[in-house]
Order: structure tokens, then C-alpha cells, then sequence
């Protein structure tokens, strides 16, 4: 979940100069209006390619003068020096964790955290459906021009059944507002306990009308950062797992042999929208042979890009996409609605939304 920080004594922007640095062409109205907002603000565009590190940088005159940012990928230090605030376009900080820039404490790092939620969301259930009702079975079929009815299948509909979201943030809260309405009960996981209604909270970026503000969904709240702690929460016959936390080195494949033991009692599915890190791919494989599990979606994987002819592309029950989830005509405005109201707080040295937490990288 998002978090917010005090920010520096209010200023204005008039002497900021902003790069925004994204895989769409420049919004000249959008960056008319931030002119507009803040008289002597200096905005610059750059459409670049999706990717994780800007390599070889920018021309060094784009860089020139440079104390806003707004990025997915990481950029050399060097060309920062006078970088005060950074607004990523990811809902996670973990790509930037090693960079310089990162470590340095004046520098105030930004997620779009809850940017991503619905569409995301969307995919979650979306697989979770399709695997239930056997879309790709009957899509098969269809190519053959005949009309066949593969009552072979076993189909399962939702009503009863039971979601784990393995990290609630955004987009965990509003895969459990849609698993509700699916008729599914919710369990929640979090790193830290969620004991009181305020606790319970979303703190972070929130599209109207989604997602689950006040995180009165989950019928149940389980918390820890032990091992123990997420076998617990493992163990509570769960028919889905979704894992939608960060990345941190205590949650590296959080999912393991003994995990897939643990959901091997109830064939509980599988959907990672998180990092492919989260799970042992070679214990993924071996839980899907085995028929340990019912299946598996994943947006993402462990070696990422999934090389050619990786075993996980012909593993039994399994649904890849390749880090796509999060696509969405709807992103870049919220993106964009996100940073204007950071810009907006900075301006005013009023706290910032979905602050990066410097212990905990999210």
C-alpha cells in the first residue's frame, strides 16, 4: 500500500524543470495545464520504449537542469545530480532499489500504486474464469469447425469458494471486491497486523468505484513476515492465491516446495501479477507435473523474459502472459492524474501521495 511523507517547505515549482520520460507521445494539453498550475515550471517529453533502464542514456542536454522526474526506468546517476523527486510509473519500487539516486534520502520516490488495479484486476479473474470453464478447450474446438461438447470437463463456478490475497494493497483489494462479487469469501495477508478499522485502510491512489477503501472485504486478516507466518495463511484451504505484493528479499520465492505441499491439500490455483521472483520456478513446475495444484496464470516470471522453449511453456494448466497485465488505454491518464496531484502537494510542501517506504521499498 501507498504511504505519504512530509515534504520540503513549500517553494512552488518555478524554478523545477520536470522530465517526463514514458512510452506515449507528449500530452501537449496535459503539459500546458502543469505550466498553468505552476507559472515558471519547465516541462520536457520524452517517448521512449517500455524498459527497465534508460541504456545508453539521454542526450546530455535533456538531462540538463533536470529536479523532477517521471519514469519507469531507471536513468545514470550521474546525469540526476539535481533530481528532488522521482514519480515512477510502476505500482513498485524494486527495479530502483540499487540505483543511487534511490539511496539518497532527500530524493522523494513516487509510486502509481493503484494505477494499475482495475485492469489488472481484470486479468486475475479473467484467467481464473477461463480456467474454471475451459475457454481455451472450446476455443480449440472451434478451429475444427465442429460443433463438440467436451462434457469431459469439469467446470467450476465460484459462489463458495475462497480467494487469498497474498499482499493487499490496490490491486489486491479490488481482485477481492470482484472475487465478492463472484460470491467468493476473502482471506487477506498482509506484512504487517491490520488490527483496527483504521489500520485496515487504503491509503494509496484509488479509482472511484473500485477496490476496497476501508478494508471491510476479507472475512479473515492474517499477517507476518516469517515463513510460518504466510505456511498459516497457506494452509486455510484456499481455492485461489493471488500474489500481489512487493518484492523485498523476505518475500523472494515466498512460494516454494513446502508452500506447494501446503496447497496441495485443497489443488488450490495459482495467479502471480507480482514479480516472477515471488515464486521457485523449478517448484512451480514440479507442483504443476505432480497435479499439486489445479493451475497456474502468470503474468510474470522467473527468468523474465521467459527464454524460448522454457519448460513453463508447455507445463500442464498453465496460462503465461508476458508482464502485460497492467495494459490499459486508462493507465496514463491515472498516471498523469497521480502526479498532478503529487506536483500539486510538492508545490505546497503538503504531504505526497504513495510515498516510497525507504525500509520496506514500497
Amino acid at each position: 500500500m501507498g504511504s505519504t511523507v512530509e515534504s520540503a517547505p513549500p517553494t512552488g515549482l518555478k524554478h523545477d524543470i520536470l522530465l517526463v520520460v514514458v512510452p506515449f507521445p507528449a500530452d501537449e494539453k496535459w503539459m500546458a495545464k502543469l505550466r498553468e498550475q505552476h507559472p515558471g515550471l519547465e516541462v520536457r517529453w520524452v517517448q521512449q520504449p517500455p524498459a527497465l533502464e534508460i541504456d545508453p542514456p539521454l542526450p546530455k542536454e535533456t538531462y540538463d537542469g533536470v529536479t523532477l522526474l517521471c519514469t519507469l526506468a531507471s536513468h545514470p546517476y550521474e546525469m540526476l545530480q539535481k533530481v528532488r523527486f522521482v514519480q515512477l510509473l510502476s505500482a513498485g519500487a524494486d527495479r530502483w532499489v540499487g540505483s543511487e539516486l534511490y539511496k539518497k534520502p532527500d530524493v522523494t520516490f513516487c509510486t502509481t500504486n493503484g494505477a494499475h488495479a482495475p485492469q489488472i484486476a481484470e486479468w486475475v479473474i479473467g484467467t481464473w474464469l477461463m480456467m474454471n470453464h475451459h475457454f481455451i478447450d472450446y476455443a480449440e474446438e472451434q478451429k475444427k469447425a465442429k460443433a463438440t461438447r467436451l462434457m469431459h470437463l469439469n467446470v467450476y463456478d465460484s459462489p463458495g469458494l475462497r480467494m487469498g490475497v497474498l499482499g493487499y494493497g490496490s490491486i489486491g483489494r479490488q481482485c477481492a471486491r470482484l472475487a465478492q462479487a463472484l460470491g467468493m469469501e476473502v482471506y487477506a495477508y498482509t506484512r504487517t497486523e491490520k488490527a483496527t478499522p483504521e489500520s485496515r485502510k487504503d491509503d494509496s491512489y484509488c479509482v472511484p468505484g473500485t477496490g476496497d477503501p476501508d478494508g471491510l472485504i476479507p472475512a479473515k486478516w492474517f499477517h507476518g513476515a516469517s515463513r510460518e507466518a504466510v505456511n498459516e495463511f497457506l494452509a486455510q484451504d484456499l481455492d485461489i492465491v493471488v500474489l500481489s505484493l512487493p518484492l523485498t528479499e523476505s518475500t523472494k520465492k515466498i512460494l516454494g516446495r513446502e508452500q506447494f505441499d501446503i496447497l496441495s491439500k485443497k489443488k488450490t490455483f495459482v495467479s502471480n501479477i507480482a514479480r516472477g521472483e515471488h515464486i521457485d520456478t523449478d517448484a512451480l513446475l514440479d507442483a504443476l507435473r505432480e497435479g499439486k495444484i489445479r493451475g497456474a496464470a502468470l503474468d510474470v516470471t522467473d527468468p523474465e523474459p521467459l527464454p524460448d522453449n522454457h519448460p513453463l511453456f508447455t507445463a500442464p494448466n498453465i496460462f503465461i502472459t508476458f508482464h502485460m497485465a497492467w495494459q490499459s488505454p486508462q493507465l496514463f491518464p491515472r498516471v498523469q492524474d497521480i502526479a498532478e496531484k503529487n506536483l500539486m502537494s510538492l508545490s505546497k510542501g503538503e504531504p505526497l501521495m504513495n510515498a516510497v517506504n525507504r525500509e520496506h521499498h514500497y
